[in-house]
């Protein structure tokens, strides 16, 4: 069955025709134009499969560069055409399903690729081509001196017939004899070029050592040269060659003549250097890109003992919410316009601004006085971004977060310097954005510390680096031990034994808060199973009950209420032995959809605990919504109350706090307590249970015990 007119097999047909209309004028070959077509087919199925292969094949890119040359398309044309063909109807033809700035990316790439396998084969074939008129060269020595030697014909053949410009001189540079070649690219008659000498061609672009490699080969000093040199043309126009320079003996060996090859790479070099401009800017500002930021700033660093830099960081303030609300293409126009305001505030020598991606630029100043000149720079940054961008009819407010960072060369490799002016970047984001911050030493330190708690929290759980200290609660009116909160620590390998405050907002934050908070409960449970089943009937209030804090994501979690169903069904324990904190600010203005498996868990006998109550502002009558049956108050109302006499407003703060969880059927829990005279006001007021460091600081479960049996045994 044939491939429809418009389906993939037919758009590749109609891609592979425009390119061989397009090649087969400046292509040598014997075929006819449709049977050149025919052998084109496969070459645009592969660059369709690269189009849209997973990881991109610069080999297998290459290789269709290379085949172009073995089908003869060797004219300087030849390239140019087909990369103007690939660049305009690829994408167009052979990836209208995927996205269209990924594949126009991906096809700039299959282009250099190209570009670089076309000239790799064509230097190849013209090295052969080098090698065949060398040798015949080599065997013609003294054909000017000897016009009747027999080998002349083949010479002249190879000579006048060859691709590449061939030009002899004498050892004083005069130049004797130049093939059609060589006059095609230097554009001048042949009587005008041999009168001229190799010393007229000096070129401001030579590399030092040219004219050190002559002088060697004309005193016999070396055999042959191979150097990339540029020649002024007759327009006006640089005429850029592969020049291959080789050293001609007479029958005896001494030097007689020079032998040049040339061969014509000026398109290629403007290709090259298209490329390599679209590889190092940007496609939507045309600002330098991140590579050829890196590139400079290495090249700073690596300028030796002396040389300094300063760097500014800006990342736009609430961008996403203009892409979100006016499109994607009037955040590109901001974002065009924000570059040109950029590149106006870096003009002076040793200064340049890049886009880095997204929303984010970065400018770079070198030189003495850094310190002075990038605090400038910052702020004709900051100063910039004050005028609004108009689009369409908008006036549209551009505000700016900004990382500066400045020091000596050579102290920090580039990456070093680019992560520490994003942490303080994201240090001037966090503190409120639109304004700058310079770089700290240690909030660096901490930044990176708190990275990498980030990134090793996932195997810290695997690898069972956790483990929990539990707090006892005390009953104020008989001072028996009720039963205990549990407190989760990472006994981190470098850090050592970590708190949870330095590691649960990491937690929440990654989502790795719920496979943590499940194990949290389930050690406690499983705990709590033990103590029941060891010192239950010892404990003259009962089994001791555990309290375990819930994390606001857990709250909101689906399958809060399953497993926590669950851990106590395969542990044996009853609801009733279990506690769950929530704090205040996680329930302030919380719906019925938030509070339902509160409620459910409540329903089944589960104790519902308001942790740091009196910190979150909530409305004291919304208590009698909540699914709650205990009030923990926050340390800092009890606070005053540690020496005698105790503050009177925290008296009555507390006594009005208790009057009214007792009237709503709520027990009162008390944070914090650290003296006994804190503990005894705190009884008279009618608090039920307490905890702090005047009981036992956080420890492990056999502490616990211990307490629970002097308690029992008196």
């Amino acid at each position: 069955m044939s491939a429809e007119p418009d389906g993939p097999e037919g758009r590749l047909r109609r891609l592979t025709t425009i390119w061989s209309r397009s090649l087969f004028p400046v292509t040598s070959t014997s075929l006819t134009r449709a049977e050149f077509e025919e052998e084109l087919l496969p070459l645009a199925h592969r660059l369709s499969s690269l189009l849209r292969a997973r990881s991109f094949d610069a080999e297998e890119a290459k290789a269709v560069g290379a085949a172009l040359v073995e089908a003869h398309c060797t004219d300087p044309e030849a390239l140019t055409r087909t990369l103007d063909c690939v660049d305009a109807y690829l994408v167009l033809y052979c990836g209208e399903d995927g996205p269209q700035d990924e594949l126009r990316m991906r096809s700039s790439r299959l282009q250099h690729a190209m570009a670089a396998g076309y000239a790799q084969a064509l230097r190849e074939r013209t090295l052969a081509e080098q090698e065949a008129i060398a040798q015949a060269a080599l065997r013609a020595q003294g054909v000017v001196a000897q016009a009747l030697h027999a080998s002349e014909a083949r010479f002249r053949a190879v000579f006048e017939g060859a691709a590449i410009g061939i030009g002899i001189a004498d050892l004083d540079g005069n130049v004797l004899q130049v093939n059609k070649a060589l006059l095609r690219m230097f554009g001048l008659s042949e009587q005008t070029l041999r009168g001229r000498r190799v010393f007229d061609w000096t070129h401001p672009e030579d590399a030092p050592q040219t004219w050190k490699l002559y002088d060697e080969l004309v005193r016999g000093g070396r055999e042959h040269y191979h150097v990339e040199k540029a020649f002024n043309r007759p327009d006006g126009t640089v005429l850029w060659t592969n020049l291959t320079v080789s050293l001609l003996r007479d029958p005896d060996g001494n030097p007689q003549y020079q032998l040049a090859l040339m061969e014509d790479t000026t398109e290629r070099r403007l290709l090259h250097l298209r490329l390599r401009y679209e590889a190092t800017h940007d496609a939507l500002t045309g600002l330098p890109n991140r590579t050829l930021f890196f590139e400079r700033l290495e090249k700073v660093l690596g300028a030796g003992e002396g040389q300094r830099f300063g760097l500014c960081y800006l990342d736009l303030d609430g961008f996403k919410t203009i892409n979100d609300s006016l499109g994607h293409a009037a955040g590109d126009r901001l974002l065009v316009e924000v570059a040109d305001r950029l590149q106006s505030c870096a003009t002076a020598p040793g200064e340049m601004v890049a886009r880095l991606g997204g929303d984010e630029f970065v400018a770079l100043t070198t030189g003495p006085g850094t310190e002075r000149k990038v605090d400038e720079l910052a702020e004709r940054i900051m100063n910039a971004l004050t005028t609004p961008v108009s689009i369409d009819g908008r006036d549209l407010l551009v505000r700016g977060s900004l990382g500066i960072v400045e020091g000596p060369a050579g102290e920090r490799t580039a990456a070093e310097i680019l992560r520490s002016a994003d942490i303080t970047m994201y240090r001037a984001k966090s503190a409120g954005g639109n304004r700058s911050e310079l770089a700290d030493a240690e909030a660096d330190a901490r930044a990176i510390t708190r990275h990498g708690l980030t990134t090793a929290l996932p195997t810290a759980l695997e690898r069972g680096e956790f483990f929990i200290e539990y707090q006892p609660l005390v009953h104020l009116g008989d001072g028996s031990v009720r039963g205990a909160e549990a407190l989760v620590r990472w006994l981190h390998p470098q850090h050592g034994v970590l708190g949870p405050d330095r590691f649960i907002p990491l937690a929440e934050h990654t989502g790795l808060i719920v496979p943590l908070g499940r194990w949290v409960l389930e050690e406690s449970i499983r705990q709590a199973r033990e103590w029941r089943e060891r010192y239950g009937e010892q404990t003259t209030a009962g089994p001791l009950r555990i309290n375990v804090n819930l994390s606001p994501c857990q709250l909101s979690h689906p399958g809060l209420v399953q497993d926590t169903v669950d851990i106590l069904e395969r542990s044996g324990v009853t609801p009733e032995a279990l506690c769950l904190e929530v704090t205040e600010s996680a329930l302030i203005g919380a719906d019925d959809d938030l509070l339902k498996p509160l409620r459910r868990l409540a329903e089944m006998g589960v104790d519902i605990a308001l942790d740091d109550f009196g910190t979150g502002y909530s409305n004291l009558a919304n208590l009698r919504r909540l699914p709650v049956s205990i009030l923990k108050l926050d340390r800092s109302f009890t606070r005053g109350m540690q020496q005698f006499p105790a503050d009177p407003v925290d008296l009555k703060i507390v006594e009005g706090i208790v009057s009214l969880a007792h009237s709503l059927d709520l027990a009162v829990t008390v944070e914090g307590v650290e003296t006994g005279a804190q503990a005894e006001q705190l009884r008279i007021l009618g608090c039920d249970t307490a905890q702090g460091w005047y009981y036992a600081r956080p420890g492990p479960p056999e502490r616990l015990h211990d307490l629970a049996l002097v308690d029992a045994t008196g």
